[in-house]
């Protein structure tokens, strides 16, 4: 490629006419991505077509996709990209896998799964999943499950003892995601399948078997019982709650809740479910959020509590053991502090970064883990104390959504 471009030059030169090659620019994350990444090639700069050579580990697939081998070494990788109008290049960092210490995976929708050290924030790397994320969980034995929500495959990677990354197909349009240790099983909701949502489990292992039953309209937020093997299916568009056996992928039940319900918490003991209603104020239809209380330990589901009206709600997190629901608030960039039980305000709302997603309450470490979208940031508050812990907000990937906490 430089070759030719000197041939052009020269070639402009013996003419005496100009001729101003475009740069191209070969579009990554600035931290090392680790192997058995995925990245699809993103050129700014130059129109296709155009060639792409890389010098160093890895390899191109269908032209457009640079693929690092699982067994791969750190390092870096020189990736050249051009075609007559210019070129460009970019070297990439290969990263060293992480392995049997503590993490905190972030579901990053334009980079990946950025992996950090528990303890300071620092990034280890990215995996580049081939997809867009838009959450990610961890099983009991330490399997990342990282969904993509534009695509149909789910990502998993190996963090307890080897690295090791894996895909598993015929997962359409997964949001949301959580493993069941009980079943050995995962669970996906898929906002689009066949013209409506969906919930897919994922079961067998790496030698896998898909299964998935239709729950209602744009299947969102999600929930799992494993005591009693009860999966529980926010349909955002018809604003139902569908209750689903785990066992059987059977529908129970279709609970009509609130209007967009968006987001499920569940109590450890399987008798509180609580749902977010994802509408706005200001929406054009200018109806505030909220919200609710579902017991479950009658013979019929009841809706016992409602807040007040909340300007823009999204994540929701339980922290049980302190009787508090936290739920982000988009349009306030807060985060409403509420009495579990009568969903009342406890205190005033925490002010966080911008567009706060799926909430994470990790009780090892009794903090809540707030991904702020609009900020590319994680911000971290103390569940007990509600103060900011240090170094909170830290940077992250690229509009995160979601975040796990792994521990060996």
């Amino acid at each position: 490629m430089l070759a030719l471009a000197a041939l052009t030059l020269a070639g402009a030169a013996a003419k005496t006419q100009r001729l101003h090659l475009a740069t191209a620019t070969i579009v990554a994350s600035r931290w090392p991505y680790l192997p058995g990444s995925v990245l699809p090639l993103h050129i700014e700069g130059i129109a296709p077509p155009y060639s792409v050579s890389i010098l160093g580990p890895g390899q191109l697939r269908n032209g457009d996709t640079y693929a690092v081998p699982v067994a791969s070494q750190a390092g870096t990788a020189l990736l050249v990209v051009g075609n007559r109008a210019g070129f460009g290049t970019a070297r990439l960092r290969i990263g060293a896998p992480p392995v049997g210490r503590p993490l905190l995976l972030v579901a990053s929708y334009d980079e990946g799964l950025v992996l950090h050290d528990e303890r300071d924030f620092s990034v280890i790397g990215v995996l580049a999943t081939g997809g867009v994320p838009s959450d990610v969980a961890v099983d009991r034995a330490g399997e990342a499950i990282v969904t993509d929500t534009q695509g149909s495959q789910l990502t998993l990677a190996s963090l307890a003892t080897a690295w090791d990354v894996g895909h598993v197909g015929d997962v359409p349009f997964g949001d949301e995601v959580a493993a069941d240790d009980a079943l050995h099983a995962i669970f996906v909701t898929n906002r689009d399948w066949n013209g409506t949502g969906a919930l897919t489990r994922v079961a067998g292992g790496r030698d896998v078997v898909v299964t998935r039953v239709s729950t209602g309209q744009t299947a969102e937020g999600l929930a799992v019982d494993e005591r009693r093997q009860i999966v529980y299916v926010a349909n955002t568009n018809d604003g139902t709650i569908a209750f689903v056996d785990a066992r059987s992928m059977r529908i129970i039940r279709r609970l009509p809740a609130v209007p967009r319900v968006f987001s499920l918490a569940l109590s450890p003991d399987g008798t509180r479910l609580y749902a977010i209603s994802n509408q706005a104020v200001d929406s054009p239809f200018g109806k505030a959020g909220e919200a609710i209380e579902i017991s479950l330990k009658g013979p019929l589901p009841l809706i016992v509590a409602r807040s007040g009206r909340l300007s823009f709600p999204l994540g929701v997190a339980l922290d049980d053991r302190a009787n508090t629901l936290f739920v982000g608030d988009e349009d306030r960039g807060a985060i409403e502090v509420l009495d579990a039980r009568t969903l009342r305000p406890k205190r005033a709302a925490l002010a966080t970064c911008s567009i706060p997603w799926k909430l994470t309450l990790d009780p090892a470490s009794e903090r809540l883990y707030v991904p702020c979208a609009g900020d590319n940031e994680i911000d971290v508050f103390d569940a007990r104390s509600l103060r900011r812990v240090a170094h909170a907000p830290f940077a992250t990937g690229g509009y995160p959504l979601a975040i796990a906490v792994w521990r060996p």
